[in-house]
């Protein structure tokens, strides 16, 4: 890259600073003296920051681009026990620099090709042939856009390639249950947990940077019926028994467990029950961790409410 910045985490009350940002959002607005200014939140890899660009009007606003990095010298002032930025100056980034764009917003943490070369190898390990068509077939139809997309626009994972660390982790938790209880038909197990919410490209609509919108079938159907079409629809193409399409379409239907939360039915076999503890598992971590990870040891973190609004305590017992 040309232009190296201050990181939004590096960034500390009363220096002024040179950063480059991506312009997530941006709001025209009216101050208590009847003055517009501009109401920015700009964002890296390692976080968000809103930004009040002053004495400005609709000019500067139809001037900015959102998803697009900005060059930006700025005050950092403290507010409500908040860090904002005041802009002195702001820039389109050059071409140059927009060609990095990817590497600043929030991602998974490991390469999204290695993620989908293990999934690959879980699907290589179920040894039911039309089980293993029948992953393969839709896996095939998601590839590209698993690479980037998150597995939610605002929730757990909801980041680049998010859906493909959310499946990844899944599979591993899975084997690891399997070494411990007995019986787990593991091909079952492992296409539930590589099927259960590939139905959310699709639900969503998602950039190469892995910010999303719900799109207009995902607002109407949602990712469990939408996955049921589409394991009905490769189940067909790949000649699978209804017997098998049942089973997989039932632990799609039955993930999220409870009618309140998108399910119409409960898990009704062992297989079922485990891919929605797990995925529960799963998102728990994430949030846990999420919420903690700018914190210091022995704080708490922010109301989460995901987690109903409870106040993580990040543990210390380090001497």
């Amino acid at each position: 890259m040309k232009f190296e910045g201050t990181k939004i985490s590096d960034l500390k009350a009363g220096e002024n600073i040179n950063g480059i940002y991506l312009l997530k959002n941006a709001e025209l607005k009216l101050s208590s003296t009847k003055k517009t200014y501009l109401d920015i939140v700009f964002s890296d890899n390692t976080g968000s920051i809103p930004a009040k660009w002053w004495d400005t009007g609709e000019t500067d606003y139809m001037s900015l681009i959102q998803n697009k990095l900005y060059y930006v010298n700025a005050r950092v002032d403290s507010w409500k026990d908040s860090l904002q930025l005041n802009i002195i100056r702001i820039k389109l980034a050059d071409e140059e620099d927009q060609k990095h764009i990817a590497d600043f917003v929030p991602a998974a943490p490991l390469s999204p090709e290695d993620m989908l070369e293990e999934i690959y190898l879980y699907v290589s390990r179920i040894k039911k042939a039309e089980i293993r068509s029948l992953v393969m077939t839709i896996l095939d139809q998601k590839e590209e856009k698993l690479k980037y997309y998150p597995a939610a626009k605002s929730l757990h994972h909801a980041v680049r390639s998010g859906l493909l660390y959310h499946i990844v982790r899944m599979l591993r938790c899975g084997e690891a249950l399997c070494s411990v209880y007995e019986g787990i038909n593991t091909d079952l197990l492992f296409a539930g947990i590589i099927l259960h919410d590939l139905a959310k490209i699709g639900e969503l609509i998602s950039n190469e940077l892995g910010i999303a919108e719900y799109s207009k079938q995902g607002q109407f159907l949602g990712h469990i019926i939408m996955g049921v079409e589409e394991v009905d629809r490769a189940g067909k193409m790949v000649g699978a028994s209804e017997e098998t399409m049942l089973l997989i379409k039932h632990m799609i239907v039955s993930h999220h467990y409870e009618a309140e939360f998108g399910s119409p039915k409960k898990p009704l076999f062992l297989e079922a029950e485990l891919l929605h503890h797990i995925d529960m598992i799963d998102a728990r971590v994430y949030d846990y961790q999420n919420a903690t990870k700018d914190i210091a040891p022995g704080e708490f973190s922010e109301p989460v409410w995901s987690l109903d609004k409870r106040c993580i305590y990040k543990v210390d017992l380090n001497e």
